[in-house]
């Protein structure tokens, strides 16, 4: 219930040139899209025009009286914009299937779905990884995040070789892994 407010209250800001709705918009669906024009054959540049199309059609529905809103606003964000990329493809002869048949084929629903969970678990991680105490949370991020090899993990952690280091980036990843399922499964 509140979440629909929420978006209620945002496609009303977009309505009235609000600043924050505007933004807050942008900051929930402008990487959704940008990933969807990249990984189908799109640049940079495409993913920001076709936003900004998808964007100017939500305005305008939301300026509209008798708009309402069935779905959330990612939903229709990625809807139009996916529409209008695939349409785009086609003119320039790089997708031969016709837009209108991929409404029946495709669930927008699923990938979104997907990407929220992904981002969830994301999150989860991250706050799993932010409680680790030292030196496991630097042992990781070295070799995780900084791809450093386990002679240079033992050289800065002081381990006597590269072994004690595997051994104790285990039993860090083991800990990691408990704290994140316990996170993980209270959330479910």
């Amino acid at each position: 219930m509140k979440s629909e407010l929420n978006e209620q209250a945002l496609l009303q800001g977009l309505a009235n040139n609000d600043t924050k709705a505007i933004e807050t918009i942008y900051k929930q669906n402008y990487n959704m899209v940008q990933t969807f024009v990249l990984n189908n054959n799109g640049t940079y540049d495409e993913a920001r025009d076709i936003f900004q199309e998808a964007m100017i059609a939500l305005y305008e529905k939301a300026k509209s009286e008798s708009f309402v809103l069935t779905c959330k606003i990612n939903t229709y964000v990625y809807s139009v914009c996916r529409r209008l990329w695939l349409k785009r493809l086609q003119q320039l002869g790089k997708f031969s299937s016709s837009v209108e048949s991929l409404e029946e084929t495709v669930s927008v629903e699923e990938d979104i779905e997907i990407h929220r969970k992904r981002n969830a678990e994301y999150n989860i991680m991250e706050r799993a990884l932010g409680s680790m105490g030292e030196p496991c949370k630097s042992l990781l991020e070295g070799y995780y995040i900084k791809k450093m090899d386990m002679q240079a993990l033992a050289k800065e952690f002081g381990y006597t070789n590269a072994d004690n280091a595997k051994n104790q980036k285990y039993k860090c990843l083991m800990r990691l892994k408990k704290m994140f399922f316990a996170q993980y499964n209270i959330g479910e």
